[in-house]
């Protein structure tokens, strides 16, 4: 009699102690799934090759000192640079596209940089049959200002470290939507040009574009380029 009692009891303790035993096991299975599942949402580092800096900064209103270049305080002082035409106007082609953000009497900058955004241009849609998109180029003190308001990452409207954007030598070339080979194609070239020591340029993280300042030198370097261009061909 007692014994047939036993062996019930001690498979109904045997039971009890699987029953307690599968949680921990069921949570170490979750537990190792979890984390393996979560090596697939793990955030890339934007590590880009054009990487923005102070120093660089420095360099682009060192770049304007050295040309003597005016600081644009107001559309006032625009207007009279459009008309003297030191500051040219850039026009839309189909290799070169202009956001409709950017108002007419801002479409306009120097005419080095005019030279390279043409040439930019060209040889993008040579490449890809697209247009390159301009986000922004010439701005007013008065602009920066208020853009600071907008966007806390904006540059200055004056200072050692003033946006480029005031001289009319600056430009902004959009990134968003950009193929992998679309993108290393602007980021090689530029870095090109960079390592010359014709541009200086900053891959901006936050306006999602490329920040483009053209040094004046670029006028004969590219003058320079065409006529090699020209000896080969006769």
């Amino acid at each position: 009699m007692r014994a047939s009692i036993r062996i019930p009891a001690i498979s109904g303790f045997c039971f009890v102690l699987l029953f307690a035993a599968t949680p921990v096991f069921a949570a170490k299975q979750y537990t190792k799934y979890h984390r393996h599942t979560k090596s697939y949402h793990r955030r890339v580092v934007w590590n880009p090759v054009l990487r923005g800096s102070a120093g660089s900064m420095l360099r682009q209103n060192e770049e304007i000192d050295r040309l003597q270049l005016p600081r644009i305080a107001d559309d006032s002082q625009l207007e009279e640079l459009e008309r003297t035409q030191e500051l040219v106007q850039i026009h839309e082609t189909s290799a070169l596209r202009i956001s409709p953000v950017i108002l007419p009497n801002k479409r306009y900058c120097r005419p080095w940089t005019n030279q390279f955004l043409v040439d930019l241009s060209d040889a993008y849609y040579s490449e890809f049959h697209t247009p390159l998109q301009l986000n922004s180029a010439v701005r007013t003190m008065e602009q920066q200002y208020k853009l600071r308001w907008k966007n806390r990452n904006a540059a200055p409207e004056s200072g050692d470290i003033a946006s480029s954007h005031l001289a009319g030598i600056t430009v902004d070339l959009a990134r968003r939507g950009l193929t992998r080979a679309q993108h290393q194609f602007l980021e090689g070239y530029l870095k090109n040009l960079r390592d010359l020591g014709l541009i200086e340029a900053a891959e901006e993280h936050h306006t999602y574009c490329f920040h483009v300042m053209v040094s004046e030198r670029y006028t004969e370097w590219r003058e320079t380029r065409q006529q090699a261009t020209q000896l080969s061909m006769n």
